[in-house]
């Protein structure tokens, strides 16, 4: 008998169609990344399509819910051009009152604001990569920052530690500018961007640190100290921060108070559990993009069955030992260094002092963790593998667009009895502005109440009320207590608060003969009423 021979069959015509239009989507996506002019372009459409996409999602994950008090303080301090707030440098407050001036003051913003202010740093972060590696692999940096967690949902609340995702690689590329320029003027622009770190959290001393220590222990280091580069941009960092030393002696150094005071540590037990939850948080967040950059590098079309067959290979894959031109090794020593001290002298730092290290804190210290990989000389970057990231990239936010509401509604904290559990200070702020306007016939001037409540009656009241925190040892100087009872006030505590004890002596103290009501607000989302939050009310009337 004879064998029966196979036919190969052609794909249909349509499918031919489909896979010749996404090689040369993919062919473009490349030639573009690696265009001198284009891919500035390029990258730029990346960010703003990122940010636009992401403002989009966050407006929908969060809508059953206020913003967050951190923006609406960001809120409350742009309203003012002051040289600090209380517990922070200025420079946050400064960016969204400029942002506010333009836009309105919705939730919306404020998730524009965040999407904006990582979109401008992943630009940033663009510009280090190409003084490091080729613009291929440049591009693939920027892919791995948008699947990075604080780069999308981990992002959507605008504060100094999210703004510093723009003035730390502003530091970080002025300094290898500096590096390899050795200029006066290079210097200067170091210091420059120093002093704009400093602006916006003292935090980024640990960045400056390191950039220091980089700068000392790097081979070339004899280069860069012999030059005027980093004496001049020590001059110019001292000389800018000058009147923000003013202001801190003049307010008795009240952002260190602040520190001092919020953050203080009961043992080292407790330091050593929270510097493990940084370095779990941390490490959790960055795998995302860590594993799936690995997978896109990894993965073969012609080897899909080679992860199963034999690991090893397969993690093998994406490395070479040929000598790799891509990849500058001076610059990328700098980039392996500054990561390295800044992922462990925290945490180290921590542990020896008995400091507090928040969660938080690490999300202004981990971004160059991308390029540090991409950087490594060994490891292949086929273009391919770039298209493949954005291709995740793509499908993963658009997932995320389509699924936003059904996640908003999932993720709905309730308490006991069925109802979720947001407040609405959005309402809150509406009917007091109401009840202000319906007795003296004049605008909210400004509210009483502790920051989770005071910001919020700042963003949400139409009079965007100034706050006044009761007790506060380091106020943001947005107002006084002398001013609130020279134009009027309103005192809020919430009922069954841990800190209405506090809020109500506080009233009691300084507005003893003002008008007490109680109010009751409630939140509605897709048919759902959150459970009822009251309020302790206090209304001082002006001039009394």
């Amino acid at each position: 008998m004879k064998k029966a021979v196979r036919r190969a069959v052609a794909p249909p015509i349509s499918r031919l169609r489909r896979r010749g239009f996404g090689r040369r989507g993919a062919a473009r996506l490349i030639a573009w990344a690696r265009h001198e002019r284009l891919a500035t372009w390029l990258v730029a459409g990346f960010a703003l399509a990122h940010g636009v996409l992401w403002t989009a999602i966050l407006t929908q994950l969060k809508a059953a819910q206020d913003v967050h008090f951190d923006v609406a303080e960001g809120y409350a301090w742009g309203q003012k051009l002051l040289l600090g707030y209380g517990k922070h440098p200025p420079l946050s407050g400064w960016v969204a009152g400029a942002w506010f001036d333009v836009f309105p003051p919705t939730d919306w913003a404020t998730y524009g604001l965040a999407m904006a202010t990582v979109s401008v740093g992943m630009m940033i972060c663009w510009q280090i990569a190409l003084r490091v590696v080729d613009r291929r692999r440049a591009f693939l940096v920027v892919v791995m920052l948008a699947l990075y967690p604080i780069f999308n949902f981990k992002g959507f609340k605008y504060n100094p530690d999210l703004l510093q995702l723009v003035t730390l690689p502003l530091l970080v590329l002025a300094y290898l500018d500096a590096f390899d320029k050795r200029t006066l003027r290079s210097g200067i622009l170091l210091g420059a961007a120093g002093a704009l770190a400093l602006m916006t959290k003292y935090w980024v001393v640990t960045m400056i640190g390191a950039i220091g220590l980089a700068a000392l222990i790097h081979p070339a280091r004899m280069l860069f100290l012999r030059s005027p580069a980093p004496w001049a941009a020590i001059v110019t960092l001292a000389a800018l921060m000058i009147p923000h030393g003013i202001w801190l002696k003049q307010v008795n150094f009240a952002p260190f108070l602040y520190a001092g005071g919020t953050y203080a540590i009961s043992s080292h037990l407790q330091s050593v559990q929270l510097v493990l939850g940084y370095l779990g948080h941390n490490g959790a967040l960055l795998a995302l993009p860590l594993v799936l950059a690995a997978l896109a590098l990894a993965w073969s079309p012609r080897r899909w069955k080679l992860p199963w067959q034999d690991p090893r290979a397969f993690l093998a894959e994406p490395w070479s030992m040929r000598d790799n031109q891509g990849v500058r090794r001076d610059q990328a020593l700098n980039i392996w260094l500054i990561q390295g001290i800044v992922a462990v002298g925290p945490p180290l730092g921590a542990l020896a002092f008995n400091v507090y290290l928040k969660t938080d804190w690490g999300i202004s210290l981990f971004f160059l963790v991308p390029l540090a990989v991409v950087a490594i000389p060994s490891l292949r970057v086929p273009g391919a593998a770039v298209v493949r990231l954005a291709a995740i990239w793509l499908v993963l936010t658009l997932l995320t667009l389509v699924l936003a509401p059904q996640i908003a509604i999932a993720t709905l904290p309730h308490d006991a009895e069925g109802r979720f559990t947001h407040i609405s200070y959005s309402q809150l702020s509406r009917q007091l502005t109401e009840i202000w306007h319906a007795r003296f016939h004049s605008p909210w001037k400004v509210a009483a109440g502790y920051t989770d409540v005071g910001e919020q009656m700042t963003f949400y009241s139409p009079d965007h009320p100034m706050p006044l925190t009761p007790y506060e040892p380091w106020p943001s100087g947005l107002t006084s207590l002398e001013e609130a009872k020279r134009e009027g006030f309103i005192g809020i505590c919430q009922i069954d608060d841990w800190k209405q004890a506090m809020c109500d002596q506080w009233m009691r103290e300084n507005a003893a003969n003002g008008e007490r009501i109680v109010v009751s607000t409630r939140h509605f989302f897709k048919g759902q009423a959150s459970a009822a939050t009251k309020w302790n009310v206090v209304i001082v009337p002006p001039g009394r």
